[in-house]
């Protein structure tokens, strides 16, 4: 999870910045990514270290002749914020490394995360207390790690694996990415003990799958596995591209669907014009968190799926973040007739059978116009927001 500093913690510079990583969503993308790394190393085979991907909150420690001195977020990649005291009171983080000779400087990254059991007790608190309870265990652990009372922190049960290492001086580092943690291990650093060393292609896809069989049986969330170029000159070789690696990819689990009714549509006003349709559905559980809102991306979507109220939908959180996808499979609606109203700046279309609204809140000015024309056709024009839009039989269309 990354984001910009809050203004309660001091800002930290990475070192080495913490990049994100490219995601791949099925096999053909796995495939195409090993081979392009083969064609660009000139071989005919890459051992990866493959990892789960852990759904929770990126984050470096660094430490120094041993002795944890800082520990930040990522951030936005560049900068993050300082949470050092924090993650002090994480009980599986070690404040000295173990070994009688620790690197000068070590930065070990990670992934902060909630287990299910800890996420369960922590809402059974929050509830009794009367306090909001939190949507899922990564939301969780990043309000846990971000709270200024480090106390707070404690009593909420994070844990964390780490899987990587960012700027390191006077140690030398091993030549591959599964010895780096190996060695992270033998410094008292935990890892996810799901890590594994795969052979091409093929042991990647192996690795996914079963990983993904077992998902649900894991204490803890995850989204995908990760993959890595194991050897580490190879890593250097690959290089990157913009701000990932060329040696390293996500692969994303399916996203998860769940059942709901279409209870409203609305349309939102950026400051450009632009009209987003938005679905407001029947509040549903998906992926781990209550979905009520669905983006329906734009007018075209909009016509393309014919959306109605009343209408039985199947709702997918893409990627397991972001609800941005509806799939009409029952009609209950009728054909929409739309009368408009302009008041106060918000205009509305009422049906006779469904409901869609328009809210145009801070663009549709005392001058907008509203035309009927004799095909019972009704159309909005705004020529300073830059945008024409027709309510008709047929629903909403761009005009």
């Amino acid at each position: 999870m990354g984001g910009q500093a809050a203004r309660e913690f001091r800002e930290v510079v990475h070192a080495v910045p913490m990049l994100s990583l490219d995601n791949a969503f099925s096999e053909q993308d796995i495939v195409d990514f090993d081979r392009r790394a083969r064609e660009r190393l000139d071989v005919d085979s890459i051992a990866y270290s493959a990892e789960p991907k852990i759904d929770g909150l990126a984050i470096t420690l660094r430490y120094e002749q041993g002795r944890l001195v800082q520990a930040a977020t990522r951030g936005d990649g560049s900068r993050g914020e300082d949470v050092t005291v924090n993650v002090r009171a994480i009980r599986s983080v070690p404040l000295q490394l173990r070994g009688s000779k620790p690197p000068p400087v070590l930065e070990a990254r990670g992934e902060v995360f909630m287990t299910r059991r800890s996420f369960e007790a922590l809402n059974l608190r929050q509830a009794a207390r009367g306090d909001k309870t939190f949507a899922n265990p990564r939301n969780a652990a990043a309000g846990s790690l971000r709270q200024l009372d480090p106390s707070i922190t404690a009593e909420r049960s994070l844990d964390l694996f780490f899987y990587g290492v960012g700027a390191i001086a006077g140690w030398t580092t091993p030549q591959r990415h599964s010895e780096i943690l190996t060695a992270l291990r033998e410094f008292g650093l935990r890892t996810c003990p799901e890590i594994a060393v795969v052979d091409g292609v093929d042991g990647c896809l192996e690795y996914y799958d079963r990983i993904g069989k077992r998902r649900d049986a894991l204490a803890y969330d995850i989204d995908g596995v990760v993959y890595k170029v194991d050897r580490l000159d190879w890593q250097r070789d690959l290089g990157f591209v913009a701000r990932a690696p060329r040696w390293a990819v996500a692969h994303k689990f399916p996203a998860q669907e769940a059942t709901t009714v279409v209870n409203d549509v609305q349309f939102y006003v950026g400051r450009t014009g632009a009209l987003t349709p938005v679905a407001h559905v029947k509040p549903v559980f998906v992926g781990g968190v209550t979905v009520s809102n669905v983006t329906l991306h734009n007018m075209d979507d909009v016509a393309r799926k014919d959306v109605r109220i009343g209408d039985t939908v199947r709702v997918r959180r893409a990627g397991d973040v972001i609800p941005r996808s509806c799939v009409w499979f029952r009609r209950s609606g009728q054909p929409t007739r739309a009368s408009l109203n302009c008041r106060r700046g918000v205009l509305s279309a009422t049906p006779t059978s469904t409901v869609l609204r328009a809210r145009l809140s801070h663009v549709a000015p005392a001058d907008s116009s509203v035309r009927r024309s004799a095909s019972a056709q009704s159309v909005i024009s705004h020529p300073a927001a830059r945008w024409t839009w027709m309510a008709s039989v047929n629903g909403w269309s761009n005009s």
